[in-house]
């Protein structure tokens, strides 16, 4: 009876903090699907990641909020390729594919869609389902950041930049030092609309080394 509880008195204060948070009620006057907006936006003020008639893709992208900014920021110029393991809603102007870029078939149909252009931008909000074991989960999010390095590498154009999402705890150190390796410029940034409780940060990386 305690541990259930406990776990209705975590809920009910997740639940207040969730429906009192200033970036969900944001999010629902301007119509974006979740407040995780807020952070994409943040980045891109501060390093004026998304260009005129850009091309981006989108890693992770369900449920849409980084799409719909990325298509509001861009307006009705630039492209925008989206891919996620989970179903995502439709978005005007945005090409969204359901899979994992791992497998093959899924890759070719992003590389279809990018017509053989090289992205401006990648940008990564993946992360993997938790385990609370905490090596297990450090690999976990180490392996997402390194895929999303290694479709960069191969898919940027050199003086275009990633995007992705981190976890400060074990291996964190180690994806910095990918992002060094890969990127001439490599900045992190917690966002406002980031939780202050939560250890996620971003790693901003911006020129393919060579």
């Amino acid at each position: 009876m305690k541990v259930k509880t406990q776990s209705k008195k975590v809920n009910k204060a997740w639940l207040n903090d969730h429906v009192n948070d200033t970036y969900v009620k944001l999010a629902q006057q301007e119509g974006y699907r979740a407040r995780a907006a807020y952070k994409l936006k943040e980045i891109d003020e501060q390093f004026h990641l998304v260009r005129p008639g850009a091309l981006v893709v989108d890693l992770g992208s369900a449920p849409g909020a980084w799409s719909q900014y990325l298509r509001r920021r861009l307006g009705g110029a630039g492209a925008i390729v989206s891919l996620d393991l989970l179903p995502m809603e439709p978005i005007d102007g945005v090409r969204f594919f359901q899979g994992d870029f791992r497998d093959d078939a899924v890759l070719a149909l992003v590389q279809t869609a990018l017509g053989g252009r090289k992205a401006d931008l990648v940008v990564s909000d993946m992360a993997p389902n938790l385990t609370g074991i905490a090596a297990t989960d450090a690999a976990r999010i180490s392996h997402l950041v390194e895929l999303a390095i290694d479709f960069a590498a191969q898919h940027l154009q050199s003086d275009g930049a990633l995007v992705a999402k981190v976890f400060h705890g074990g291996g964190y150190a180690e994806l910095v030092e990918a992002f060094r390796a890969n990127f001439r410029l490599v900045k992190p940034l917690k966002p406002k609309a980031s939780r202050d409780k939560s250890s996620e940060t971003f790693l901003v990386g911006v020129g393919l080394r060579q």
